[in-house]
């Protein structure tokens, strides 16, 4: 009989690509995910597998490139967050209809915070698509979602790792994917400056905002640097906290500058990271 694994995977940006790679070697090895939980990425691509359509997903997104990247960012210029997110969210339900959670073939769970009450919001029925926008809502990036009076933003705030909402059975496996593994080099630059620099819509965009990478002063953060520093050293902190008060069975890390926040071009790579920390992981749980 396969063994039944509850999978959990954090949020974390682009980097969450290499949950795909992981559920791949789950899959490969012989197990069987019986249920997901998820913030943020962690939500959508657990969402995705849920419902059976995450090859699908997968076909799609290793199409991507910078400028395909650029073309689902509709920026929003407004003083709750950059992005509205609907271009990206509308070409996703070109390929992949949207379904209500409770339809799903497995258990799933997508979690996303209540700012203003400042707690966590657990999605465990209606539309994955409304369930994941509010999951991926980060905050200053994306504008947050009002659902039934609630100011939603990213699941990530108050809980990346969210291991307490998965479902459990009987002599399974807590399998958690930590995008906030150690870092491979110093300093990460962000995202949105490793956008192609020579579209015009971002020069249009430059004048009428402030500097949102490299100051340009000796390395220095901008403010949108600064920002998302700051915010993902909290996240960090959270999420380690997390994973040692429920100590899963099997923790893969992926390192936490894998890959910026829209570096969604980078599929195979990250993909490939996954397969390959989880096929350790699995490699030392089994022979432990």
């Amino acid at each position: 009989m396969k063994r039944k694994v509850s999978l959990v995977l954090s949020s974390g940006g682009s980097r969450g690509l290499a949950h795909i790679g992981v559920i791949n070697e789950l899959e490969k090895q012989g197990f069987e995910i019986s249920s997901v939980s998820g913030s943020s990425i962690g939500a959508v691509i657990g969402g995705l597998h849920a419902m059976g359509k995450l090859p699908e997903y997968t076909d799609w997104v290793k199409t991507m490139n910078r400028q395909v990247i650029w073309g689902l960012l509709d920026f929003a210029l407004s003083t709750s967050g950059l992005l509205k997110g609907e271009k990206a969210f509308a070409k996703m339900k070109t390929i992949i209809p949207d379904m209500n959670i409770e339809e799903m073939s497995i258990p799933f769970v997508a979690v996303a915070t209540d700012l203003l009450n400042e707690r966590e919001v657990i999605f465990k029925s209606g539309s994955f698509y409304e369930a994941i926008r509010a999951s991926v809502s980060i905050p200053t990036i994306f504008t947050p979602v009002m659902y039934k009076n609630l100011l939603l933003v990213d699941g990530g705030v108050l809980n990346p790792v969210p291991i307490e909402y998965v479902e459990r059975v009987q002599d399974d496996i807590l399998v958690v994917v930590n995008l906030y593994g150690g870092k491979k080099n110093e300093m990460v630059k962000t995202s949105l400056s490793n956008i192609d620099q020579n579209s015009t819509r971002l020069n249009g965009l430059k004048k009428s905002m402030p500097k949102l990478g490299s100051s340009g002063y000796n390395g220095g953060l901008g403010y949108y640097s600064m920002l998302t520093a700051t915010t993902s050293a909290m996240i960090h902190k959270i999420a380690k906290q997390h994973i040692e008060r429920f100590r899963p069975d099997i923790l893969i890390n992926i390192p936490n500058d894998s890959a910026n926040t829209f570096d969604f071009h980078k599929a195979d790579e990250l993909i490939k990271a996954g397969e390959m920390a989880a096929k350790e992981a699995f490699s030392k749980y089994l022979n432990s």
